[in-house]
């Protein structure tokens, strides 16, 4: 064995130019498979796990897809409001554990106005067992002009407690529309890695009161007046965040809620709602893959071309080898390994390729979404790839290996 790996140390060294091709080929070919395959899972899993804090949404009717992604993601339109009337009887029904409601249609440099309940920072669990967290200062106060800002949100417009901001009209920033209501920061949340991140969360009597806004809960037009308490029924809201005492309710509130024609729709389960969208979005994704497979392919024939190439060159070199001694299994032996060191130094370096082109997309999908991708989260691709590289490196040396098998020694000193 110490022959085999002397005779490919050398063969390397000698040939330097085509191996690194060779290697940066394969390299190339292991990260971008490593990534595609990473990028899809980790993305399905964070955007259909049902560890989101809710477990259905109400709002106006609509597609489900469309209230889940406006609410639970902050992306996307809201379809609409509902009543706050609505609001009122799902917090009171037994089934449903918490309610919070939502309120949205403002940003902030981009960044998005949550109106709701103090809640959020009391009772909502944006991850089992966790709690929104305060890095500095603490939640408004709900009867004040006060926000809180996710940490993402704080990073990228770089604001900190006791600053004012004035919120823009629309979910996206026009500097046209500015609004003429100050909030001051009371807070600065602890990043969650999660869509919450990129949220600016005010009272949500602030978003009634909010110049241009007008309440249709009634029917009918309402303008909220400074220092005249709104009433109920001309409130509303974009949609209601529900928490589930037991899962299995959601089956009859959803049938009895979507049932009731166009006055509201019961987006359950959420994860069920995303996983519908990954499946029609199934298709570019196996697109991905096969280019990625592809790759894998042009790479094993680089191997095999660059191997093949120096066999007239090195015919006298295993006639030599031949002569000294070493059997045709030896000279065998040592193409195929020679193959499959140049895969592995390929798989090796694939994982700086992938980790580079993990690193571009998480940040990317962070800025749009707010779901963080894990550069180590545990995946089978991570060990299935550079494996499978290495074996097809192995195949890609047969031929070669064949030919140098066959080699005359007669012939050729």
């Amino acid at each position: 064995m110490s022959a085999l790996i002397l005779l490919v140390r050398r063969s390397l060294a000698q040939h330097k130019l085509s191996t690194a091709v060779t290697v940066a080929a394969t390299a190339l070919a292991c990260g971008l498979v490593l990534s595609v395959f990473a990028i899809a899972n980790q993305t399905q899993s964070s955007f259909t796990r049902t560890d989101v804090g809710y477990d259905a949404v109400l709002g106006a009717r609509g597609a489900p897809l469309q209230l889940v992604l406006n609410t639970v993601y902050h992306l996307e339109t809201s379809p609409g409001t509902i009543p706050f009337s609505l609001y009122q009887t799902i917090k009171q029904d037994p089934r449903v554990e918490l309610a919070i409601p939502y309120g949205v249609g403002d940003n902030y440099q981009g960044f998005r106005l949550v109106g709701t309940s103090e809640e959020i920072f009391t009772a909502f669990e944006y991850r089992d067992g966790r709690k929104l967290q305060f890095a500095v200062g603490g939640p408004f106060d709900g009867q004040r002009r006060e926000a809180v800002v996710g940490s993402f949100a704080a990073a990228q417009t770089g604001l900190k407690v006791g600053d004012r901001i004035q919120p823009y009209h629309g979910l996206d920033y026009d500097p046209n529309t500015q609004h003429d209501e100050v909030y001051v920061v009371s807070g600065i949340l602890e990043p969650t890695n999660s869509p919450n991140d990129r949220v600016i969360w005010i009272p949500l009597e602030g978003i009634w009161r909010m110049q241009g806004h007008v309440l249709r809960g009634a029917g009918e037009e309402y303008v909220a007046e400074a220092g005249v308490p709104i009433p109920d029924k001309h409130k509303e809201v974009s949609a209601v965040m529900v928490k589930l005492r037991n899962r299995i309710f959601g089956m009859a509130l959803s049938m009895d809620i979507n049932r009731q024609g166009d006055i509201a729709t019961f987006a359950w389960p959420i994860d069920e709602v995303m996983l519908d969208l990954f499946g029609k979005l199934f298709w570019f994704v196996v697109i991905l893959k096969y280019v990625a497979y592809m790759v894998v392919a042009v790479a094993t024939g680089a191997i095999l071309a660059s191997i093949y190439n120096t066999m007239n060159e090195r015919r006298r070199e295993f006639a030599i080898l031949r002569s000294l001694g070493a059997s045709r299994r030896t000279v065998f032996g040592a193409i195929v390994l020679e193959a499959a060191t140049i895969s592995a130094l390929g798989a090796a370096f694939g994982f700086a390729v992938y980790a580079a082109v993990l690193g571009a997309a998480s940040v990317l999908i962070r800025e749009k979404t707010g779901v963080v991708l894990d550069l180590l989260a545990p995946d089978p691709i991570l060990w299935m790839a550079p494996l499978g590289m290495v074996l097809l490196g192995a195949v890609a040396g047969l031929l070669p290996a064949r030919k140098a098998y066959a080699t005359d020694v007669a012939a050729n000193l």
